[in-house]
């Protein structure tokens, strides 16, 4: 980070995305020793077409964006 005082960015996210197959996703965040899953589940798959008997349901961006919204 800049130790210039007349920098506006107070922090910056440094996020890895990795697309492991159909809607599962693998991201890498800060603070967090293990990756979080991201895909889709239920409702949300109904929705897309995904058969969660191919693809392994899990949370949502959507789910994640509603949870720290809420928070």
């Amino acid at each position: 980070m800049s130790e210039n005082n007349d920098d506006p960015v107070v922090y910056r996210s440094h996020i890895r995305i990795e697309r492991l197959k159909g809607p599962i996703r693998r991201a890498f965040v800060p603070a967090s020793d293990e990756p979080v899953m991201f895909g889709v589940h239920s409702e949300i798959a109904q929705h897309y077409g995904v058969d969660n008997d191919v693809y392994e349901a899990h949370t949502t961006t959507l789910d994640y964006v509603i949870a720290a919204a809420a928070g």
